[in-house]
């Protein structure tokens, strides 16, 4: 099998999005609804910590740094059992359960850095253990060249909560008072009852997909194998070279706040921005991907990233800032995250495809832990101004070598 798949062109008369399955609707009413929940904390933590802990840049780079890529190595521990035990849906179920437990452990961690971060720790241990079962649950749902719409459909739902939970968030702050010391708490709690929900929906609706029995066992020298393959091996270089070039949506949007002075009851309301272009873009850059190729729609993705880079460390100010980051960066995540995936799957074997996603993610995700740490050193010693300006170099670099990498004449699975 070549990764010329990733980029040839795929295209099929089946227009109907009811072609991608029912079982990646439910899946993705699942993320919704839970998307809701995570970005209802997500939208309030910077500020929360910033400005309400009075963290430092570099403490909150640390602190974001956990948020997604200290429990990558998870990741595969869960992936791999998922594949062992052939049971995507109960490990998913697992990871969906601890992240709704976590958002009552912000209530009890206060003001303590310390608490909070193994509280984040203990939601991205969820995220860890669920992301990759649900990915693959996708891959084992709909036909191979439908993947990309399929993985668009997904994150087009998923978007959709994104874009709610920002919204919910400031809804709760505005009933309790954004000065108020109850406000936060509030939020964590309305976050945990709507996760308890996605975990309902998800025990009552999901259908497992229990691949047969491999003729191999999966094993831990079966899922060590597929590093042998070189299309593999490049694909995590990719994923870890363009985790690095990714700073975190935290970062963008201290980055506008510091630049337009915005006030901290309005700050969720730059996440709404981002989830709106994502929504909307979703669905047809998978669709694109399938089409064209999805290695040119995942660069242009980060080529996105790269302009929101420029445009904070730019001249351009007031609300056409607003409108070209925010568009940009939900277009950004609209053609990178689930086309990656799409990606993967089809150089992945059917028994070792979530064990091969997780692979792929962990590399994502240490490298984001790496690049968050770094750019919040790089803020508090150099400033604002020249640690963006690096960060939109090194997403240029980024681009570059993926190509070099992924070169459908080049790799082979």
């Amino acid at each position: 099998m070549y990764l010329a798949t990733i980029g040839r062109r795929e295209h099929t008369g089946k227009g109907k999005l009811s072609a991608v399955g029912a079982n990646v609707f439910a899946l993705g009413a699942v993320s919704l609804v839970t998307d809701v929940s995570s970005e209802m904390v997500t939208a309030i933590l910077p500020v929360y910590l910033v400005l309400g802990l009075h963290l430092s840049p570099a403490a909150y780079g640390l602190v974001d740094g956990l948020y997604t890529g200290a429990t990558a190595l998870l990741r595969i521990a869960g992936g791999y059992v998922a594949d062992r035990v052939r049971r995507r849906k109960v490990v998913a179920g697992a990871g969906y359960a601890l992240s709704a437990v976590a958002k009552l452990g912000l209530l009890a961690a206060g003001a303590s850095p310390t608490a909070i971060g193994a509280v984040i720790t203990l939601d991205r241990t969820g995220k860890g253990l669920r992301t990759a079962p649900r990915d693959a649950l996708i891959t084992l749902s709909a036909p191979e060249p439908l993947l990309g719409r399929a993985f668009g459909v997904h994150r087009a739902m998923d978007s959709m909560g994104a874009f709610a939970g920002p919204l919910v968030a400031l809804a709760v702050l505005a009933a309790v008072g954004a000065t108020s010391p109850e406000a936060f708490d509030a939020v964590f709690v309305v976050s945990f009852c709507i996760a308890a929900i996605g975990v309902l929906l998800l025990v009552l609706f999901v259908r497992d997909r229990r691949t047969p029995k491999a003729a191999t066992p999966v094993s831990p020298r079966a899922a060590a194998a597929l590093l042998r393959g070189s299309g593999v091996r490049r694909l995590l270089v990719a994923a870890g070279v363009l985790g690095l070039a990714t700073v975190g949506d935290g970062f963008v949007y201290l980055l506008l706040q510091h630049k337009e002075d915005i006030a901290t009851g309005w700050f969720p309301l730059l996440a709404v921005g981002t989830n709106l272009s994502y929504l909307l873009l979703a669905a047809p850059l998978g669709v694109l991907a399938d089409r064209v190729g999805r290695l040119p729609v995942v660069l242009g993705g980060y080529g996105a990233l790269a302009l929101v880079y420029l445009l904070l460390a730019g001249p351009v100010s007031g609300w056409p800032l607003f409108v070209l980051a925010l568009s940009l960066y939900g277009a950004f995540y609209a053609a990178t995250d689930g086309v990656l995936m799409a990606l993967a799957g089809p150089l992945l074997p059917e028994s070792l495809r979530t064990t091969g996603i997780s692979l792929v993610q962990t590399a994502q995700a240490l490298a984001y832990f790496a690049s968050s740490v770094l750019f919040g050193l790089a803020w508090q010693f150099w400033g604002a101004d020249l640690a963006i300006a690096v960060a939109a170099g090194g997403a240029v670099v980024a681009i570059a070598v993926t190509f070099a990498v992924l070169s459908p004449r080049k790799v082979t699975a």
